[in-house]
């Protein structure tokens, strides 16, 4: 004989099988993304994509030792590596110090370029920043080695290093070794709005000797990103009202319709 532990029993099992939509995970996942790094120049005569030249990217080790760290945390990072390597080599950094007096540095310009979005919704899962980085010396045409540290902060919140480049060469205040980094977010990052910090180091030495940021361009500011797990590619779909989930509803609402009846009829 039904009973409603019975019916009850009965409804938990249909529900079970029924085809249901689930809400998405929203398991916070860890940041993840993928750059490339070089003089522009030698992009811009290279013919292919920017997202093609990431699948090429090699990630360096100075690339890997520091990202995902806030900006307070890597430049003490970097002055605790500085202050051991001087220890060790005094007399020779001694040497590069009063070199050093003799010219500064500035970053004349940056600016950002948005490359990728997938799903047309206004937020960019790939994007370039290129920046021109200057040696100001007395001296014409005089080259230093530096290299770059790039950060996100998003709405306003931390500076999180998300990029450290190689060494490379700057020549005075010639315009033609801007350099530019493509990066394709990867994961964790979700839709929003991300200024970008720009951190110059010479080579050699553990001081910041330039920053360019959202505060000197609007071009590094509010820029629309998200990661490729939230920029999925749009496939098409057709939807029939006739599919399996609807009939098995339909058993349901009968089911509940009948089971009261018979259980009446049977007592």
């Amino acid at each position: 004989m039904f009973n409603s532990k019975t019916l009850i029993n009965l409804t938990v099992a249909l529900l079970l099988v029924t085809p249901l939509v689930f809400s998405q995970d929203l398991t916070p996942v860890s940041k993840t993304s993928n750059s490339i790094g070089g003089i522009k120049n030698l992009f811009s005569k290279n013919n292919i994509s920017k997202d093609k030249l990431l699948e090429h990217a090699i990630s360096t080790k100075r690339a890997k030792a520091l990202k995902g760290l806030s900006r307070a945390h890597v430049v003490a990072r970097r002055q605790q590596k500085s202050t051991l390597a001087s220890s060790l080599h005094l007399t020779e950094n001694s040497a590069e110090t009063s070199n050093s007096l003799h010219h500064s540095f500035s970053i004349y310009n940056a600016y950002s370029q948005l490359v990728t979005d997938i799903d047309a919704d206004g937020y960019y899962q790939t994007f370039s920043v290129i920046f021109d980085a200057d040696l100001l010396s007395p001296i014409a045409n005089q080259e230093a080695f530096v290299y770059a540290d790039l950060y996100l902060s998003q709405n306003g919140g931390p500076w999180i290093l998300y990029f450290s480049t190689d060494n490379f060469v700057i020549n005075g205040e010639d315009t033609a070794d801007e350099f530019e980094v493509v990066t394709q977010l990867d994961s964790g990052y979700v839709p929003g709005h991300y200024d970008v910090l720009i951190d110059l180091y010479e080579v050699g030495y553990s001081d910041v000797v330039a920053t360019y940021s959202s505060n000197d361009s609007n071009a590094l500011y509010a820029l629309p990103l998200e990661s490729s797990d939230y920029d999925p590619e749009y496939v098409e779909v057709d939807y029939h009202e006739e599919h399996g989930g609807g009939s098995s509803w339909l058993l349901i609402s009968a089911l509940l319709l009948f089971v009261p009846r018979w259980i009446k009829t049977n007592t």
